[in-house]
């Protein structure tokens, strides 16, 4: 249940199209459904205005596809993050109209027809950053985000990133992904205007230490409009962006 689609149902309810009855059947697990093993929060689209999503890892392949049905049901678009094969195929099985998106490993069922808010970008410095760009760009489009891909335009080969310029200053937000010593991001943020979000990948030799070394790089940035997420967490780099690009659009 989000804002627009609660809005519809009182709309009807007015117009006598669906009965005070059936309205409440349709608002019963508001805010929360209790399924047990989580307590799906129905409620937080409206709040937010962008519903929960599911963090597949360390979740069972059953209760990932459970938690993806419920709120399949309830009308949200919906996101599982992190998932195994096991995961994808149990939640297939459930929701076959899923989508699968593999490189980053999520599964996500838009339900929503809404025109996209707000456009932003996903840069990565190299192939092996794609599976946290694809994470971030997968989440802001599900999350009726417009995204353009800028892949493999890492500062070892500069001219890549200059010859795409044009595209970046189109946008409101720009995610960056980088490993080894994570520079990219620092670059990005001094040639556009708008806010940078930094995610530090786990990609580099021994000395990178599994992203630590990109982490206190952007960290340390000169560029003042960067700002950094977690290692590898393309998703909550999507969340953020989403919001500033909602915001700079004028739309919740």
């Amino acid at each position: 249940m989000n804002r627009t689609r609660l809005l519809e149902l009182l709309a009807a309810v007015e117009r006598g199209e669906v009965s005070t009855d059936a309205a409440c059947d349709r608002l019963a697990n508001l805010p929360f459904e209790d399924v047990g093993h989580a307590r799906i929060d129905h409620h937080r689209a409206l709040r937010s205005g962008l519903p929960e999503v599911i963090y597949a890892a360390g979740k069972s392949p059953e209760q990932t596809a459970e938690i993806f049905l419920r709120m399949a049901e309830a009308g949200s678009d919906v996101l599982a993050t992190r998932v195994d094969e096991a995961s994808v195929q149990a939640v297939l099985q459930f929701v076959p109209e899923a989508t699968h998106h593999q490189l980053a490993r999520a599964v996500s069922l838009r339900q929503t027809t809404s025109a996209p808010r707000g456009h932003i970008a996903v840069v990565c410095a190299g192939t092996s950053d794609l599976g946290s760009a694809e994470e971030a760009a997968v989440t802001a489009e599900l999350f009726g985000t417009s995204v353009t891909r800028l892949y493999d335009v890492g500062v070892a080969g500069l001219h890549r990133l200059l010859a795409v310029l044009e595209q970046l200053n189109g946008c409101q937000a720009v995610i960056v992904c980088a490993g080894m010593e994570g520079a990219l991001p620092s670059v990005v943020g001094g040639l556009v205007g708008v806010p940078v979000i930094a995610v530090p990948t786990s990609v580099g030799y021994g000395a990178s230490f599994q992203g630590v070394t990109a982490l206190l790089g952007m960290l340390n940035s000169c560029s003042p409009n960067v700002t950094v997420v977690n290692i590898d967490n393309g998703f909550g780099a999507a969340y953020t962006a989403t919001m500033i690009a909602r915001a700079a659009a004028g739309s919740r």
